[in-house]
């Protein structure tokens, strides 16, 4: 039996019990693809971190949910960062950590008040525009109608790691009506080129708000996810490319109808049709600390 240090942090939220939990396991380069798999839906959280030695990084880490591994994820870089500050791992003060994913090393910078990180924020992958897809093909999966979409608006998958299937909706009130036929959705996902669909609208939960956003999936997964940081910026970049917002800057919002209430400051670089990169970040808690035994 071995033992590996465990923290559950909560991302993109400023007090516990908000935003979308993440365990990070630490040091555990000895595990393989099945054993971190297995703890992964031994925690049915939407992601679990798993930080190792990197050789072109300050660390590796590979996040899974509880079905597969996923290249590229917002939340739990977040938490990866506190858990490594939390641990001593990263000294107070230090402005940036390198972490290599699966989709490559990524940059994340620090901000501090005094010795304590206020904020982490990621700096996502090129924005890539994929297919686009028939609204009458999607919206019905989601128990949705052509009315229900922003006008002139395409749905179209975009990735900044992960590619994820945007769904541009007119309002809170279609956002809020949104479900998921789990039987259609299955083919619609083993037809199409997304790993999860991210729907949303131009307003915010709360007066703060700039963009409400829900994200499904399917079991073992969680069938929706409290807050998706990859699909936060895939959903900026495409509201940017598509002229659908005036500032390259947004307070994006999600998780507040299940109760954990998430935000993420979002900073598309560059024009819309060049995009460089998508900064998300926020802030997080550590609620859990203690050991994992295998």
């Amino acid at each position: 039996m071995r033992e590996f240090e465990l923290l559950q942090v909560d991302a993109f939220a400023s007090e516990p019990l908000a935003g979308n939990p993440c365990a990070v396991v630490l040091d555990a380069d000895d595990l393989d693809e099945a054993v971190m798999l297995a703890v992964a839906r031994e925690m049915n959280l939407s992601e679990t971190a798993f930080v190792t030695r990197s050789s072109v990084a300050d660390f590796g880490v590979r996040y899974f949910t509880p079905a597969e591994e996923i290249p590229l994820a917002g939340h739990p870089t977040i938490a990866t960062a506190r858990a490594l500050v939390d641990t001593g791992r990263i000294a107070p003060g230090r402005p940036s950590v390198t972490l290599e994913l699966r989709v490559g090393p990524i940059h994340v910078d620090l901000h501090w008040r005094g010795a304590h990180l206020h904020r982490a924020t990621m700096s996502q992958k090129r924005p890539a525009f994929l297919r686009t897809h028939a609204p009458e093909r999607v919206l019905p999966v989601f128990g949705l109608e052509a009315e229900d979409l922003i006008p002139g608006a395409p749905i179209q998958t975009v990735s900044t790691g992960t590619p994820q299937l945007m769904i541009p909706l007119r309002g809170l009130d279609p956002l809020r009506r949104a479900g998921v036929d789990h039987v259609a959705y299955a083919q619609l996902r083993e037809d199409g080129d997304f790993f999860s669909p991210h729907l949303f609208c131009l307003d915010g939960f709360t007066d703060g708000g700039d963009t409400a956003a829900r994200h499904f999936g399917t079991p073992p997964d969680l069938v929706e996810d409290p807050f998706t940081g990859s699909a936060t910026g895939g959903m900026a970049a495409f509201l940017w490319h598509h002229r659908l917002i005036t500032t390259p800057e947004l307070m994006a919002e999600q998780g507040h109808w299940m109760g954990r209430p998430g935000r993420a400051m979002v900073e598309v670089v560059g024009p819309p049709d060049d995009m460089t990169t998508v900064r998300v970040g926020g802030a997080s808690v550590t609620v859990l600390r203690g050991h994992l035994t295998i």
